[in-house]
C-alpha cells in the first residue's frame, strides 16, 4: 500500500468510527503532512481519494471537511397503479414539454441533461475535430450497422465494471438508449401484447410502448428498492406479459438502485417464467458508489436480458450514440435497428471509442459523480427550505433527477403552466405513467444551469405553490 493510500485509509478509518463527524473540519494538509512524516502532494493525493469516494469536500480558502448528508426522512409513497393492463395516453404532454428548449431564460428544470459545461469533455470535443478535420471522409460513407468495431471493443471493457463478460459481436450500436429501447421492445413483443413496467416510469419507455402498439402492466414501486417482486409475480400470474422494462439502476424518475440479491431475483423470476427483460442502464456509469452497481444481465445465464443504454446521460445526449447487448435476441435486433435507421454516424463512435481508449471517461465520469452528489444534496436542502412540510422527494442514488411529491390536492399540470409564466419549467407526474397517475407529483433535474439558477427556480416554484394552494 503506497503512503497516500495508508493515509487515506486512516482518515476513512476516523471519519467511519466518528472522530470526525458530518460537517467537521480536517487536519490542514500541512499539519497532516507533519504529523506523518510525508509530503504535502501526498496528503493531497490522500484527500483527493476520499474527495472522489464522497467523504470529504474541499473549501475554498477554508479546507477539507467531512460531507454532510441529507437526511432521508420523506421518501415517496410506494406507488399504487391501476392491477390491470392499460394503453399509454400522455403523448401532447409529453411533446408540450419536449417543445421547450432547455436554454429558456429562467430554471428549465424539466429535462434530464447532463452537465455539459464541464472541462472533463474537452478530450472529447477536441478529438471530434480532429477527426472531422484530418479524416472527413470516414464519416462519409456507410459503416458496421453493428456499429464501429473501435467502439463495440470499448463498450465490453466498461460492462466489465457492471459484472458483464461481452464480446464486441455482442453490441449493436444505435441512436441513442430511445432507439435502444424501441427496437427491443419490438424484438421481443407483438402488438396487443403487455410489457410490465415500474410505476412510475420514463416517459420515453411508455411512448415507445405505446408506438408498438403494446400495454403497459404498471407494477408498484418502492422508492429504495424498486418494483415489487411480489406484485410482478402475482401480475405475471394474471396475465400473458410478454416483457419487463426496468431501470433498476439510478431509476428514472425515483432514483433508487435496485439490490443486487433484488436484481438476481428479478432476474430468476422472469427465466421461471420464460419471458425477456430489458434493462434500462443508461445512468448506471453515474451512480455515486464505487464500484458501480451490476446490472441484471451480469447474472443472465440464457440470453434472455437486453441491456440499453446510451452516452447521453453521461456525455451529451446530442452524441446520439447508444448501445444495446441483446443476448439471444442479436439476430432479430440487428434486424429491426437496419430497417429502422440502419447504421449509425460513425465520427462520434469513433471520439467515444478514443475518449474511453485513452481513460478520460473514466476522468469524467469520477468528476460528474462526485458533482452531481453535491448537487443531489443541495437540491434537497433547497427543497426542504422552502416546500411545505409535507412535501416528500426521492433519495438518488446516481444520475441528477429527483422526484417530489406535494399534497394530493396540488394538480402539477395546473402548477407547471403558471410556472412556465414566471420562467420555471419541471416536468409534471401524469407524463410517468400510463394513464395519467401521480398528477401531485413532478420531477426536476439538478445537473443543468448553475446552483443559484436552480435555487432560485424552487424558491419561485414554492412561491408559486403557495399561491396556488390558496386558490384551491
Amino acid at each position: 500500500m503506497s503512503l497516500y493510500q495508508d493515509l487515506s485509509k486512516r482518515l476513512r478509518e476516523h471519519i467511519e468510527l466518528g472522530f470526525y463527524k458530518p460537517g467537521d473540519k480536517l487536519p490542514s494538509v500541512r499539519q497532516l503532512s507533519q504529523e506523518h512524516g510525508v509530503s504535502i502532494s501526498t496528503v493531497q493525493e490522500a484527500y483527493r481519494q476520499l474527495e472522489q469516494d464522497i467523504l470529504v469536500e474541499a473549501r475554498p480558502k477554508s479546507g477539507y471537511f467531512v460531507v454532510q448528508k441529507p437526511r432521508v426522512d420523506n421518501l415517496p409513497r410506494v406507488s399504487r397503479p391501476p392491477q390491470r393492463p392499460l394503453d399509454v395516453s400522455q403523448w401532447e404532454e409529453v411533446f408540450n414539454m419536449l417543445m421547450i428548449r432547455g436554454d429558456e431564460k429562467g430554471a428549465q428544470l424539466q429535462h434530464a441533461m447532463p452537465d455539459m459545461t464541464v472541462s472533463t469533455l474537452k478530450p472529447l470535443l477536441k478529438t471530434l475535430a480532429d477527426l472531422s478535420k484530418k479524416s472527413p471522409e470516414l464519416g462519409l460513407g456507410y459503416g458496421d450497422i453493428r456499429g464501429s468495431q473501435e467502439l463495440r471493443t470499448q463498450l465490453c471493457r466498461l460492462a466489465g465494471a457492471s459484472g458483464c463478460q461481452l464480446h464486441p459481436d455482442d453490441i449493436v450500436v444505435t441512436s441513442g438508449c430511445q432507439e435502444a429501447l424501441s427496437v427491443c421492445l419490438r424484438a421481443v413483443t407483438e402488438p396487443g401484447d403487455i410489457v410490465a413496467i415500474e410505476s412510475p416510469s420514463f416517459y420515453g419507455s411508455m411512448q415507445a410502448i405505446k408506438a408498438a402498439n403494446l400495454k403497459a402492466m404498471e407494477i408498484p414501486t418502492h422508492p429504495e428498492t424498486g418494483i415489487s417482486l411480489e406484485a410482478l409475480e402475482l401480475a405475471l400470474d394474471q396475465w400473458p406479459i410478454k416483457a419487463i422494462l426496468v431501470t433498476p439502476t439510478c431509476n428514472n424518475p425515483l432514483g433508487y438502485t435496485m439490490p443486487d440479491d433484488k436484481k438476481e431475483r428479478l432476474y430468476r423470476l422472469a427465466q421461471s417464467y420464460d419471458i425477456a427483460i430489458i434493462e434500462d442502464d443508461i445512468y448506471g456509469d453515474i451512480a455515486y458508489q464505487f464500484p458501480r452497481p451490476r446490472t441484471i444481465k451480469s447474472f443472465d445465464e440464457d440470453g434472455r436480458v437486453l441491456l440499453c443504454s446510451s452516452f447521453s446521460k453521461t456525455i451529451a445526449p446530442g452524441m446520439r450514440v447508444g448501445w444495446i447487448a441483446p443476448g439471444r435476441y442479436r439476430d432479430k435486433v440487428t434486424h429491426i435497428k437496419y430497417v429502422s435507421s440502419s447504421m449509425c454516424p460513425t465520427l462520434p463512435q469513433l471520439a467515444i471509442a478514443q475518449f474511453i481508449r485513452l481513460g478520460e471517461y473514466d476522468k469524467h465520469i469520477r468528476t460528474m459523480r462526485q458533482r452531481y452528489e453535491k448537487q443531489r444534496d443541495h437540491m434537497l436542502t433547497v427543497i426542504k427550505r422552502y416546500f411545505p412540510n409535507d412535501t416528500r422527494v426521492s433519495f438518488p442514488n446516481g444520475g441528477f433527477i429527483l422526484w417530489v411529491e406535494l399534497n394530493k390536492s396540488v394538480d402539477s399540470i395546473k402548477l407547471v403552466e403558471q410556472c412556465r409564466l414566471e420562467g420555471v419549467g419541471f416536468a409534471p407526474g401524469p407524463l410517468f405513467s400510463a394513464t395519467g397517475k401521480y398528477r401531485h407529483c413532478f420531477r426536476v433535474n439538478f445537473s443543468g444551469q448553475n446552483m443559484e439558477q436552480r435555487e432560485w427556480g424552487i424558491k419561485t416554484l414554492a412561491h408559486i405553490l403557495l399561491r396556488f394552494s390558496k386558490t384551491l
